[in-house]
């Protein structure tokens, strides 16, 4: 999250906890996404906050959702990133070979983060495809210092949690009415884990939404435009200055 907060921690308090069974949070003991909900709500306890702003990218805007259908009150504004309260996605198979140059590709890039050679010859040809859309020695930087580490960093609780949610087939489109504060809903048009489509059905159900679709990116398109993504948020929050003056 350091692609909002660097930014963010300049002007408000930002706090991007590691959900339980990721990074330094870890578990061994079996959990349900349900548990990540309470963690949260548990910590913002703690530290005695009341009222916030909560982005979420990914499976953290959909656990942002539910934190707003819990506790309305408690959240001034939402900013879902590449998520969805209906997440669909039209991922083609992964074969062996996706497998095998998506690892190569990612080791080289951790040793030498952004080489050009790596991205042309390996990068190109592997998941990252699907993950981001502008090959750039930027997008291959944050993988390198925040996307390898975190995967490395995955329990295997945590992947069970998630499969176990995706096989529910998870919906809210029904309920996001219940949500009336102001929501900032970004997606990358090549997202193929949660689609644009799947990300704009959600901004149509929430009743004060802002919905945004950036061209030829991805997944990970935070990594692939920074600086389009923050300049856009700092525009949304000068427009909605209620969001974060609370007092």
């Amino acid at each position: 999250m350091s692609v909002f907060t660097d930014h963010l921690s300049q002007n408000y308090q930002t706090i991007a906890p590691d959900l339980r069974g990721y990074g330094k949070s870890q578990v061994k003991q079996p959990f349900e996404m349900t548990d990540h909900l309470e963690d949260i709500e548990q910590l913002l306890d703690g530290l005695k906050i009341d009222k916030c702003l909560i982005i979420g990218w990914s499976l953290g805007g959909i656990l942002a959702l539910e934190l707003a259908l819990r506790n309305p009150e408690r959240f001034t504004g939402l900013i879902l990133v590449a998520t969805s309260g209906y997440p669909r996605g039209n991922h083609p198979p992964i074969s062996w070979v996706d497998n095998l140059l998506t690892g190569i590709a990612g080791m080289i890039n951790w040793i030498w983060p952004g080489n050009q050679w790596n991205i042309n010859f390996f990068g190109k040809r592997s998941l990252f495809r699907y993950l981001i859309q502008q090959h750039t020695p930027t997008a291959y930087k944050y993988i390198a210092k925040q996307a390898t580490p975190a995967y490395l960093q995955t329990s295997r609780p945590a992947t069970i949690a998630l499969r176990q949610a995706l096989k529910n087939r998870y919906n809210r489109l029904a309920e996001l009415g219940n949500i009336s504060c102001d929501c900032l809903i970004l997606a990358g048009e090549c997202d193929r884990h949660i689609t644009a489509i799947s990300s704009q059905k959600t901004a149509a159900n929430l009743p004060n939404s802002q919905f945004n679709c950036y061209p030829n990116t991805a997944h990970l398109f935070p990594w692939e435009i920074p600086d389009q993504v923050i300049t856009d948020i700092d525009n949304w929050i000068k427009n909605h200055p209620n969001i974060v003056d609370i007092g």
